[in-house]
């Protein structure tokens, strides 16, 4: 995905300098990307040595947060020592995109606030640009969560839907003339929702003309309902129940508003949710939730609970979904696993999306999933 210097006389310079001037949101070969978040936000130092850097496109470093309207190392001891980990990681693989992902659930206090003014707004993006050009990075990703709405208690106004779209446009620019000075190509994306709702306090038909990849979180659907365990991140939902999330319905969402599917990035959750159930009618699924209980990460599900300790695996045939229940003791664990993400990488083959991400890299530590994504989208 780099730009190419095809020459070195100085003629090429100029060349250089109005390619660069042109936004490097468009993808410029057919290649998947594969994205995966790395956690910094508790302040710890990052088992970079651990990453297998071959199998991703992309790290998201996660998260920055926002101070006084600007984007904001909350960690900067460990967050500096993490950047340095993660860009030697382009040893291994010089293509690496290594992002900062601002922003997060809980992060995203301050949003509404620093993109009020437009003033305020291009500040904003001078100082992600700022940390990008400082630790030597490739770009900015957003996780505002959400524009428009409380989400954790957030700040929020209405004119949060055209501020969203503003905040991508100064970003673009100012990651572009930082471009003309450095050389380097600079990405641009976010992190979103697929919600009506979301779709609703946003202009992602508008945003998207400045971001490279749209990277959607098509997980934690069972959030959304708190009468029933249901799964977390399915592909499909049932006819008889519309009212479900799915990916599938997210992404008709997004096309349905003019959202551009090539840009579309598929979310994967590499990490199980669990529920403690009333019944154990339907093997758990879809019955009224008791209180929550740990899931864990993949490899832990993989290698310790499926089909062990009274775990049975079920398989979801409409929802194209896992889940392990426990009759003894009622608890429904729903994810992810190596038959549902191949049969997610079909689906974005066949419709055309830019590729998968995932949160996070460590729960996954065993890469059962990640070799899944390697083997069905490298071309």
């Amino acid at each position: 995905m780099n730009l190419k210097k095809l020459f070195t006389r100085p003629i090429i310079g100029l060349l250089f300098g109005l390619l660069a001037t042109q936004s490097s949101f468009s993808q410029k070969d057919t290649e998947h990307v594969i994205i995966g978040y790395v956690g910094g936000y508790n302040g710890n130092v990052v088992e970079a040595s651990k990453i297998e850097a071959k199998r991703l496109t992309h790290i998201n470093y996660a998260f920055v947060d926002i101070k006084d309207n600007l984007a904001w190392l909350h960690n900067e001891k460990t967050d500096t020592v993490n950047f340095r980990k993660l860009n030697a990681l382009k040893k291994v693989n010089p293509d690496l995109k290594i992002m900062i992902s601002v922003g997060g659930w809980t992060w995203s206090k301050n949003f509404s606030d620093a993109m009020l003014t437009d003033e305020s707004t291009l500040k904003f993006a001078q100082s992600a640009v700022d940390i990008v050009a400082k630790h030597n990075l490739d770009g900015v990703d957003i996780d505002w969560e959400y524009p428009g709405m409380k989400g954790d208690n957030n700040g929020y106004r209405p004119e949060d839907r055209r501020n969203y779209t503003n905040m991508f446009r100064h970003l673009r620019e100012q990651l572009d003339a930082l471009a003309r000075k450095t050389g380097k190509e600079y990405h641009v994306t976010t992190a979103i929702g697929g919600s009506r709702e979301f779709l609703q306090h946003t202009e992602m038909e508008v945003a998207q003309k400045y971001l490279d990849y749209i990277n959607l979180m098509s997980y934690d659907f069972d959030n959304t309902y708190d009468n029933m365990s249901s799964h977390h991140s399915n592909l499909f939902a049932p006819k008889n129940m519309p009212y479900l999330y799915s990916a599938d319905v997210c992404i008709e969402n997004l096309k349905r508003v003019g959202v551009d599917l090539s840009k579309v990035v598929m979310g994967i959750g590499f990490y199980a949710k669990g529920k403690i159930v009333a019944s154990d009618d339907n093997d758990g699924l879809y019955q009224i939730p008791v209180r929550p209980r740990y899931g864990g990460g993949f490899s832990y599900i993989k290698d310790s609970l499926v089909n062990k300790k009274g775990y049975l695996r079920y398989w979801d045939d409409i929802s194209k979904a896992p889940y392990l229940f426990n009759k003894e003791t009622k608890h429904f664990i729903t994810y992810d696993d190596e038959e549902s993400v191949k049969i997610k990488c079909d689906y974005i083959k066949d419709h055309g999306l830019a590729g998968a991400m995932f949160w996070t890299y460590f729960s996954d530590p065993k890469l059962y999933l990640l070799k899944v994504l390697n083997k069905e989208l490298d071309d």
